[in-house]
């Protein structure tokens, strides 16, 4: 329902039914007020007539006796005569057009003075109030049929116009970038939706040709960049097993080798990140956080200083439904930056049925830096990174519906939960 009331054809339709509604009752208004002031016409005149009447009768029989019927009842007040049988609230009358209830009745009244003698003569106005309250009632019976009517066309209408809106909205919505665009502007006439058409057609070109860019590009950089740093890893754990090397060469080769595994890893996770069906792949795989942890504890160690102490609490094991190598990614960038910040103190990592939480004693984070940290290429103070850790975790938390919360006092350590999904 709320779908319909936010759709076009119903705003549409709503449109119209309000311009119905509007000019039916300006209308009703109109001829309530037209019929209303046409029928005081009416009795006015009709009083006149009578009066004249009874004048003319009158200079021929003086006896003549004022009409009283249903419609019209007459009273003359002359000189000397008594006033028993005039209504007293017709005494007080001067000459004029009134209106005044005599006996629960409404009465048009007319007050005419000549010869020195006053008449009175009134007009029921009951049958004619009937009158205008049943003509009221069919105005406002037109002015719903009107409203209805005007509902019923503007939905049609409606329907018309926005059914090719419609089935462009259905044609885009079931393309994808690698049909031929040119299905989605068939079709159509060469009006402005037609023109649409043809503007989503080129838009879904354009895209596929990026597509086509972007897959020879990842697929380039797949060979090109993993081929040389597979020969480095070789050459590395060559030379780690050289005997003859010293400790300060060895620590060095070590350092290589850790950049070089980081560099592997990132260019796995960008390269994934990239691919517009990482996601669909992703759910195929799961593993275990608790292992995840432990393992990037033990790649990450070295950067952890003498006076500092990790405790991990596995509260319990679960099971993402994620590409592991980025899951890692999110969890070393965790674990790396509580490392790093932490001079001395204590780093505490729990995992929950439905969270990783990293705690650290460090150095925190500024108040006004809370709210950047997951911006592209932000560095906070004292932070000697490259600035797209965080900003990474958040995109690879985007794509699995993970959310990452980041809690932090300045001088006083900073806390990272990881809130993620336990689905397999």
């Amino acid at each position: 329902m709320n779908r319909l009331h936010h759709s076009l054809r119903f705003k549409l339709a709503l449109t119209f039914a309000a311009f119905g509604a509007a000019v039916s009752l300006l209308l009703a208004l109109g001829l309530s007020f037209t019929a209303h002031n046409l029928g005081e016409r009416l009795m006015d005149e009709t009083l006149r007539a009578e009066i004249d009447d009874y004048m003319s009768r009158r200079l021929r029989n003086p006896n003549s006796l004022p009409p009283a019927t249903l419609s019209i009842r007459g009273y003359v007040l002359t000189r000397g005569q008594g006033t028993d049988d005039i209504p007293p609230e017709l005494r007080a009358l001067d000459a004029g057009k009134y209106q005044l209830t005599l006996e629960q009745t409404p009465y048009r009244v007319t007050v005419v003075d000549q010869g020195g003698e006053r008449y009175f003569m009134l007009f029921n106005e009951m049958r004619q109030r009937h009158r205008e309250e049943a003509f009221l009632a069919y105005l406002v019976a037109g002015a719903l049929i009107m409203i209805l009517l005007s509902a019923g066309v503007g939905w049609w209408l409606a329907g018309r116009v926005v059914s090719p809106i419609t089935e462009l909205a259905r044609r885009v919505n079931r393309t994808h970038p690698e049909d031929d665009a040119l299905d989605v502007a068939q079709g159509f006439s060469a009006d402005e939706i037609g023109q649409l058409a043809q503007v989503f057609g080129a838009y879904l070109r354009r895209m596929r040709a990026f597509i086509d860019r972007e897959r020879d590009f990842t697929a380039d950089v797949s060979h090109e960049l993993r081929t040389p740093l597979a020969i480095v890893q070789g050459v590395v754990e060559i030379m780690e097993d050289d005997s003859l090397l010293q400790d300060k060469q060895r620590e060095r080769i070590a350092r290589i080798g850790r950049a070089n595994r980081e560099m592997v890893s990132l260019t796995t996770a960008l390269l994934l990140m990239a691919r517009e069906d990482a996601a669909d792949e992703a759910v195929k795989q799961t593993c275990d956080v608790c292992e995840v942890v432990n393992t990037t504890i033990e790649m990450q160690r070295h950067l952890l200083s003498s006076n500092t102490r990790v405790e991990l609490v596995c509260n319990s094991h679960p099971h993402i439904a994620a590409e592991r190598m980025l899951l890692s990614i999110v969890v070393a960038n965790l674990i790396r930056n509580a490392f790093t910040h932490t001079a001395s103190g204590i780093v505490s990592i729990t995992v929950e049925e439905n969270s990783l939480t990293v705690s650290d004693t460090g150095t925190g984070i500024r108040g006004e830096e809370i709210g950047k940290v997951f911006q592209r290429h932000f560095k906070g103070s004292g932070s000697t990174g490259s600035g797209i850790g965080l900003s990474l975790v958040k995109r690879i938390c985007d794509r699995y519906g993970w959310e990452t919360l980041i809690d932090s006092t300045e001088g006083r350590g900073t806390s990272a939960q990881l809130l993620f999904s336990t689905t397999p």
